[in-house]
């Protein structure tokens, strides 16, 4: 009897995790992309795979979406000054005290999920290429993802 009632309690609960998490196909899909980390003077491959996993954390949350790739923009692209000011402007407008000191950007393709979602801006069954991901940190501290899209 006390096997039958832990049974039914492990079940109850598999089936209320299932319920809270949804099917698998309902977040985006990062298990197939392809990394293309380039060359950099001014980041190391740690850095950059730093960035790249807050990209992954942010994509996920895409339903439906499979991410192809992600690669590393180029050292002119990413620090330039007006880039630099840019983060700190965004900074300012989210309450983050603005001294960003670094900027990194990442281009990627994706496609977004076959059927239209009410709650996403994507269109249905669509290849989006060159996405640009920008984050900044001061000097050698953590990324924050600023700001993402065309």
């Amino acid at each position: 009897m006390r096997t039958m009632k832990i049974f039914i309690t492990v079940i109850a609960i598999l089936l209320f995790i299932i319920a809270e998490i949804g099917p698998a196909e309902m977040s985006g899909d990062v298990s197939k992309v392809k990394i293309v980390y380039g060359t950099s003077n001014i980041y190391s491959r740690e850095d950059m795979g730093a960035a790249i996993s807050i990209i992954k954390e942010q994509f996920i949350k895409w339903d439906g979406c499979e991410l192809h790739n992600i690669r590393y923009t180029d050292d002119d692209y990413c620090n330039t000054e007006d880039n630099i000011k840019w983060m700190n402007e965004l900074a300012e407008s989210r309450g983050y005290e603005p001294n960003f000191t670094q900027c990194i950007a990442f281009f990627s393709n994706f496609h977004s999920p076959t059927e239209a979602k009410n709650k996403t801006a994507f269109n249905a069954d669509s290849e989006y290429t060159n996405w640009t991901w920008y984050l900044a940190r001061t000097d050698n501290g953590e990324w924050h993802l600023m700001t993402f899209g065309y």
